[in-house]
């Protein structure tokens, strides 16, 4: 069996993520801050694809929080095989009206729990040899920021660190055969409940910031997801993938 965690799972990418790597055969633990509703549906989409699914809450901007996941995922299931590190949050503020409350919740909720979530797994990836896969999901903020494309100052700095952080997790583990990567999206469409940091308006506009003109769908990021996920990736390690329609050329 093939033991998967996914943090954010409730929504948008990390919900199609879960659906991408739902197979028979599988276990997937699905982390939410407080969604219970949303992680219940996706757990439902899941088990139909003959997955088992283990259901999880928490907020990762407290420290130990990323440790427990990791921790109730391999008790649950014996091992773990791969970690998708989803959560996070956008804030537009900019430096000078970003305060460092606000800094330091990015930090923690991104890069924090990206560190926390990479060290209590570390062991569980190395015991599973080539089949250890770290995947973090960073965003175009960390690499484009100008074209009158939104600025997020603290998000983008926290996505960067996860970036670095997933590079040298990446030596680390290489010997073993376990690979981490990032996966950077662009402007990606947002489930029609769901919050977002600008207008709707605004983000129909900024369609024509975007190569391809249009924003993705979360099912093309989960896509990438899953193939750095796959033994398909064995050979690819201390990247970062843009999917993005060419945002950041």
């Amino acid at each position: 069996m093939r033991v998967i965690l996914i943090t954010g799972a409730s929504s948008g990418i990390g919900a199609a993520t879960a659906r991408a790597l739902a197979a028979p055969a599988t276990a997937i633990a699905l982390h939410a801050r407080k969604n219970r509703t949303g992680l219940e549906k996706v757990a439902s989409s899941v088990r139909g694809a003959g997955a088992e699914t283990l259901i999880l809450e928490g907020d990762l901007a407290a420290s130990g929080t990323a440790r427990s996941l990791v921790d109730d995922t391999a008790q649950k299931f014996g091992r773990l095989d791969v970690v998708v590190s989803n959560a996070g949050f956008a804030d537009r503020r900019p430096i000078g009206e970003l305060d460092r409350a606000g800094w330091d919740a990015s930090l923690a909720t991104m890069t924090s729990a990206f560190f926390e979530l990479a060290a209590a797994a570390k062991p569980w990836l190395v015991k599973a040899g080539a089949s250890g896969r770290l995947v973090g999901v960073s965003s175009f903020v960390a690499h484009a920021l100008a074209r009158g494309l939104p600025s997020f100052p603290a998000s983008a700095a926290a996505k960067a660190g996860m970036e670095a952080l997933a590079r040298a997790f990446a030596l680390e583990i290489a010997l073993s055969g376990g690979t981490a990567n990032c996966v950077a999206p662009g402007l990606i469409e947002k489930d029609p409940d769901a919050h977002v940091a600008i207008s709707r308006d605004r983000m129909a506009q900024m369609s024509a910031l975007v190569p391809m003109g249009r924003y993705g769908r979360p099912a093309e990021v989960a896509a990438v997801i899953a193939f750095l996920s796959s033994p398909a990736a064995s050979y690819i390690t201390g990247q970062t993938i843009h999917v993005n329609g060419g945002v950041t050329l």
